[in-house]
């Protein structure tokens, strides 16, 4: 009988955060202040991060040792399981052995707590009493709301409204941690108010929702901080965990992989699970593909440019050169809240510019249909977002059902969907639009770019 689960001990988990920048074929381009228009540096963003946060984002060290008081929080939930997808195999009659690496073990549910963990931490280490951030579809707002809980300090989530109406146990959940939640656009600050006056049925984007929460922090100096729960290098080096491990555990699994996906919206988990083997790729030129997954609603990676732009809507938070539909771009009100963003993590923008990564957007019919089938074959609900990878990664297995290939696929799971049962009642009553490729929107959108001279 054909091994499930591959699991490693306690004393296997790893010890450091992998740091690609270390292994990149060139250094990534510079970050840009958005009122000076020059290179950032430290002190501008000390109003932001703290100082720890800002060595590690420009680190160029391959390996940073993971502190203990974060490890021993990590033991509770790693090292996460990999998974053989038996049954799957089976239902689909694909001679592919599939995988997956499953991060919703967490106490919040996916991957976002590796970061928040790490977040918080660095933050209680300088002073920080307060953090504010926003949230897509809550995965991210929930970690940070339990890291702040485990590191006794404040914390307020601007959760896009649109979730906040979807999802509205994500806000229990996140209130029961002890954090502070309200909608955004919101009232609580001058981006949330202006945006409102706009569009008062705003259902606000990401990129607003860190307006947002930039301006809660700069202006509650110096008390409060800004934490991000994706497109930073920090974010995606602390995510690394799960690639590390999942490394060890195809060892164990006595398997190479063939492909890996995950899907992707800021870049977060997908970075944390690719980033080791695209190490590999660059420094022992590896063949491994890997995919990266994302909505027809906010292709970023298929369909945006490649440039510098703001991180955010109110062109508060640093420009950087990214994959990007323009930060005034307001993606459809798609149930995976988590991958609505007009930008994409620069460190994977540079990789797929350089071709060592590949992407492909799906609709959401197709997507909630894979995690459907999904479920009822492996028992677990997934997020719409993780349901993104599963969606390739099915459409993989049936191509290797025509050609006799027995590939191995490995795709991240990144968190589990049961605060996303909306989302899936929709889907069974087929109230689900396929939201395609907005060109004009984004046309109009990419026109507003910044004029950077670097």
């Amino acid at each position: 009988m054909d091994q499930i689960k591959f699991l490693l001990d306690e004393n296997e988990m790893p010890k450091v955060w992998y740091n690609i920048q270390a292994d990149l074929p060139q250094p990534l381009p510079p970050v840009i202040h958005p009122g000076t228009g020059k290179p950032i540096g430290p002190q501008d963003l000390a109003v932001l991060f703290p100082m720890e946060l800002i060595k590690q984002e420009v680190s160029q060290e391959r390996y940073i040792d993971i502190p203990e008081p974060i490890q021993q929080i990590y033991r509770q939930y790693r090292p996460s399981p990999l998974m053989r997808a038996c049954r799957l195999e089976q239902v689909l009659g694909t001679p592919a052995q599939i995988y997956f690496k499953y991060e919703g073990v967490s106490p919040v549910g996916s991957h976002k707590l590796n970061t928040s963990l790490a977040q918080a931490f660095y933050n209680k280490q300088e002073g920080t009493k307060r953090i504010a951030t926003e949230t897509g579809a809550g995965q991210w707002g929930t970690a940070l709301a339990y890291a702040c809980n485990v590191f006794g300090m404040e914390c307020k989530v601007y959760m896009v409204k649109v979730s906040y109406e979807q999802k509205p146990y994500r806000r229990v959940m996140m209130e029961t941690y002890g954090a502070s939640v309200v909608a955004s656009p919101s009232v609580d600050t001058n981006a949330g108010r202006q945006a409102l006056e706009q569009d008062p049925g705003s259902t606000g984007s990401l990129g607003l929702a860190i307006s947002e929460a930039v301006e809660d922090a700069a202006t509650h100096q110096p008390t409060t901080k800004y934490s991000l729960g994706s497109v930073l290098n920090h974010v995606l080096m602390h995510q690394t965990v799960i690639g590390l491990e999942t490394q060890k555990q195809l060892e164990k699994a006595g398997v190479e992989p063939d492909v890996l996906i995950a899907c992707v919206g800021g870049g977060s988990n997908f970075g944390g699970f690719a980033l080791p083997f695209i190490g590999e790729k660059i420094t022992k030129k590896k063949k491994t593909r890997i995919v990266a997954v994302e909505p027809t609603a906010a292709p970023s990676l298929t369909q945006g440019v490649y440039a510098f732009d703001y991180g955010d809507t109110a062109h508060l938070a640093p420009i950087v050169k990214m994959h990007t539909l323009g930060a005034s771009f307001m993606p459809a009100s798609i149930h995976a809240g988590g991958l609505r963003y007009h930008g994409m993590a620069p460190l994977i923008s540079a990789l797929y510019d350089q071709g060592f990564i590949e992407a492909v957007a799906v609709p959401q019919n197709p997507v909630f249909a894979a995690g459907v089938e999904f479920a009822r074959a492996e028992g677990i609900v997934p997020a719409p977002e993780s349901s993104h990878a599963i969606r390739v990664a099915l459409d993989e297995a049936l191509r290797c059902k025509e050609s006799g290939e027995k590939k191995v696929i490995v795709f991240n799971l990144s968190g589990h969907g049961h605060f996303d049962m909306g989302g899936y009642d929709a889907y069974f009553h087929s109230k689900l639009p396929d939201y395609e490729y907005p060109q004009q929107a984004v046309q109009e959108a990419v026109a507003q770019l910044p004029k950077v001279d670097a």
